[in-house]
């Protein structure tokens, strides 16, 4: 039992607990925590004792807002040999996440971006609140969507998945529900009541007392525009499509994605289209880490850090003016194989 660190590890009446423990960073996962959870996982799917896992954050803000990207934009600049092992780790976790034999309660509540999604969606008990801000905004730090969320994407309903990765903008609880990222809601009130009754009691009775029928999805009642405007081949075509409506929504998902890194925008497109075809998130996983460490030899993913968050000058010098002067070989060349390859247990 580990009670100090960055993730707390114990069991308690069965059930074993994780708890990301880094609330002034909310939780942004480091390589160590990583390793950490997997090593948690391992133990705990071989005894006995422990017939569940639970995980949560420490904190007000949220689960979990991502990787440390600070160190990944320090390892970028040293020449990537850390980030790539980082990402290795951690995608292998994420499927190991997504096939683990015994029941994974992930309470998503406020902050849940990138990793987080990482850590939480691929479970099979997946608790959203009235809190959850949820999201994978990669591609404002010239950075794509990873951590097997191209998979989860690309099943969403409709082109939605689209809007979530090009945008990059956060979306609620009932969206995540409606999209595929969650399963059940429980009132941010209620929460800790949850908790303690998944240990008491068991996961399904403490669904069964506290989770309620989830708002309606914005997100949803919106698909006749996203899924008209998200249908276009390219980047270009689809903001030439959002520019084309009423001022309200879809004048807003252009105005954000104008601000977002063209290239990563480009490989954002196909990373979700190709995800689509792929059987398992196993096989996403194998292209997104490609795409991951191609993204460490690109000008934007250090670039997109440095203006977000280093120097936070919001003002960041992307490689391609436009999404128009994207060519297929900037593309293509982000999903060259990685060196080595990512392989799974």
């Amino acid at each position: 039992m580990a009670q100090n660190g960055d993730v707390l590890v114990s069991v308690e009446n069965g059930v074993g607990l994780l708890t990301l423990n880094r609330p002034k960073a909310i939780n942004s996962l480091t390589h160590g925590m990583v390793t950490t959870l997997a090593n948690a996982l391992r133990a705990w799917e071989k005894d006995d004792g422990v017939h569940a896992v639970l995980l949560s954050g420490t904190g007000e803000r949220g689960l979990c807002a991502g990787g440390d990207v600070i160190a990944l934009y320090h390892s970028a600049k040293a020449g990537g040999e850390d980030a790539r092992r980082f990402w290795y780790d951690e995608y292998q976790l994420n499927s190991y996440i997504g096939r683990y034999p015994k029941p994974y309660v992930a309470v998503m509540d406020g902050i849940v971006m990138g990793g987080g999604v990482g850590v939480s969606a691929h479970g099979d008990v997946r608790v959203v609140t009235d809190t959850t801000k949820m999201g994978m905004p990669e591609v404002g730090i010239g950075f794509i969507p990873d951590v097997g969320g191209t998979y989860l994407l690309s099943r969403a309903p409709g082109r939605l998945g689209l809007h979530a990765a090009l945008t990059g903008a956060p979306f609620s609880g009932a969206d995540a529900i409606a999209m595929g990222f969650a399963d059940h809601f429980v009132p941010q009130d209620t929460l800790d009541d949850f908790k303690a009754a998944v240990i008491a009691d068991g996961v399904a009775a403490a669904l069964a007392a506290h989770a309620v029928e989830p708002p309606a999805s914005a997100l949803l009642s919106q698909r006749d525009w996203i899924d008209e405007c998200y249908a276009g081949d390219t980047v270009a075509d689809i903001v030439a499509a959002l520019r084309g409506h009423d001022a309200g929504p879809a004048n807003d998902a252009a105005d954000l994605i104008a601000s977002r890194s063209p290239v990563a925008l480009a490989v954002a497109l196909e990373s979700v289209r190709r995800a689509a075809r792929l059987d398992t998130l196993e096989d996403v996983l194998r292209d997104e880490y490609r795409v991951s460490c191609a993204s460490l030899r690109s000008h934007d993913f250090v670039e997109g850090i440095r203006a977000q968050l280093v120097d936070k000058d919001r003002n960041p010098k992307w490689s391609h003016q436009s999404v128009s002067e994207v060519t297929a070989a900037d593309v293509d060349a982000y999903f060259v194989p990685a060196d080595p390859e990512l392989t799974f247990p």
